[in-house]
């Protein structure tokens, strides 16, 4: 695990730390091109550059989020929005983490990504990359 990523961690109370750990054991092992770094003020992994999974510490819980999980086609992902194509769940517990699912959201996220690199160049207009 990156040291800012495992600072990010045990700067957290000690359930949700649990599950920070949790995911980044799993994200990191998964994802082994992937840079990961502090971004935005939490943890995200990327793959050339693009955003491609992150959690972060929100009122609900601690949320993974997954950029192009909208096209996962996954039930356990909920999805939000309409105009860019993250979905994400919420964790308030590291006993509610499904390490299948999460693994299979993991392997999807590797072939399922849209251009989230260059949006801003883009004027705000996504393009596939992989789907």
């Amino acid at each position: 695990m990156a040291p800012d990523i495992a600072k990010y961690n045990k700067e957290q109370k000690p359930a949700d730390k649990a599950i920070c750990d949790a995911l980044a054991s799993e994200i990191s092992p998964t994802l082994t091109r992937a840079e990961s770094k502090i971004w935005h003020g939490h943890p995200v992994w990327f793959l050339d550059g693009n955003p491609i999974v992150g959690y972060s510490k929100q009122k609900p819980g601690i949320r993974l989020m997954f950029w192009s999980g909208a096209r996962f086609d996954e039930a356990g992902l909920n999805v939000v929005g309409k105009k860019f194509k993250d979905a994400s769940v919420f964790y308030s517990d590291v006993s509610e983490i499904k390490t299948t699912a999460l693994r299979r959201w993991l392997k999807k996220s590797k072939r399922i990504q849209w251009d989230y690199k260059n949006i801003v160049s883009r004027k705000g207009k996504l393009v596939k990359l992989r789907v």
